[in-house]
């Protein structure tokens, strides 16, 4: 298989779970009449995402080279998530929620330790001309993952039932392990003088014009993130049922990200790093406004259809951008640390905003969450404008 059906696959493969809980848990709560502060709570259970900066060193410094370094980690990683998807099936969620929550946090755990693996050997595998398309099959990869697991495997939770739906997905994940097993990893002792220590985080931060990127990584996907996280329990509030979330929300919207992720790995290179973060920032903030106009009561479908694709479409055309300068940032041998420090970077902002936004929205309402979020995405674009094209482009 080539690099890039073989990186898709790992990315499918790593968001399939992520999609399945980041879509069902809200929905679920919604709908039992938990409230809106601790469905963005839940949001913690993406913690491991935060994280995983902290155990990425050990993955670029240990592994069983028989395998290929990164292939080990990922072969292992990928078969005790499908394990953990599995037990989750047979766990009620009634009775035993608080068992489930601990389960699933091992599941996203693992997954999260794949992707640290999966970007490490993607770097490697990507010359730096490639990385704006490969940037783009990875989101595309990932929103064809979370078009399986947060759509079509959430209409099955409504017609097949919870474990039926959750070994479908295990087994999903178990035939995904495929691809990686034919890979012959070129790249199978990556061990270079790399001590975990103080001074390798320091300097990785030293790099020039490192401060003004970490400040956009900070800011620049906090906006989505509040809408992302709110706009579900808006539509359960709406009256939508499980099985209509999941076609509109996890299968229409998540195709307009995969479509945004290749169009924008093909629009990148013309525009340029820089240039492409400030247009597709934009679209971005033009996207998260247009969750205003269900809490003014235009909620007919094909506006709900129209700005929940719309939302989906601009975030995976910004993404391309982003994880390809977050590539270039990424020192030879420590290319799994140093990706991995600057998704966490995202995430730490990500999960301030989407802790923030049920209390946001329930003091305040929907709209003054959508407007809050619509002015920081618009703030990070404001960043992205004081940078340097050069060194970090």
């Amino acid at each position: 298989m080539n690099k890039w059906g073989l990186l898709a696959s790992l990315y499918v493969a790593q968001f399939l779970p992520v999609a399945f809980f980041g879509q069902t848990l809200p929905i679920f709560l919604r709908q039992q009449g938990v409230s809106l502060e601790l469905i963005g709570l839940t949001s913690l259970l993406s913690l491991p995402w935060t994280l995983k900066v902290l155990w990425s060193p050990l993955i670029d410094r240990y592994g069983w080279t028989r395998w290929g370094h990164y292939k080990f980690w990922i072969i292992l990683m990928q078969s005790l998530m499908g394990i953990a998807i599995a037990i989750c099936a047979f766990i009620n969620l009634e009775t035993d929620f608080t068992l489930l929550l601990a389960v699933m946090l091992i599941a996203i755990t693992l997954a999260a330790t794949q992707d640290i693996a999966t970007d490490a050997l993607a770097i490697e595998l990507l010359k730096p001309a490639e990385r704006g398309f490969g940037n783009s099959i990875q989101g595309a990869g990932g929103y064809l993952g979370g078009i399986l697991g947060g759509g079509v495997i959430l209409i099955l939770l409504d017609t097949w039932g919870w474990t039926r739906s959750l070994l479908v997905m295990a087994l999903g994940v178990f035939l995904l392990i495929f691809p990686v097993l034919f890979h012959r990893e070129n790249v199978t002792n990556p061990k270079i003088d790399y001590e975990l220590s103080f001074s390798a985080l320091v300097g990785f931060f030293r790099q020039p014009g490192m401060v003004r990127w970490i400040l956009i990584l900070v800011v620049y996907m906090m906006g989505v993130t509040i809408t992302s996280t709110m706009s579900r329990p808006l539509l359960v509030d709406l009256g939508m049922s499980m099985t209509d979330i999941g076609v509109m929300n996890g299968i229409v919207s998540f195709g307009g990200g995969f479509v945004g992720s290749i169009l924008g790995g093909f629009l990148v290179k013309p525009l340029g790093r820089k240039r492409g973060l400030i247009v597709f920032g934009i679209l971005m903030t033009v996207a998260i406004s247009t969750w205003i106009l269900p809490t003014l009561g235009f909620a007919s479908l094909p506006v709900l259809y129209l700005i929940s694709t719309g939302l989906h479409f601009a975030y995976s055309m910004a993404c391309v951008p982003m994880f390809a300068i977050a590539m270039d940032n990424s020192r030879q041998g420590k290319a799994g640390f140093d990706y991995t420090l600057q998704v966490t970077i995202i995430f730490i902002g990500s999960l301030m905003a989407s802790s923030l936004s049920g209390f946001i929205a329930e003091a305040f309402g929907y709209i003054s969450a959508f407007a809050i979020a619509a002015t920081l995405c618009l703030l990070g674009v404001l960043f992205v404008t004081t940078l340097d094209e050069k060194p970090i482009f």
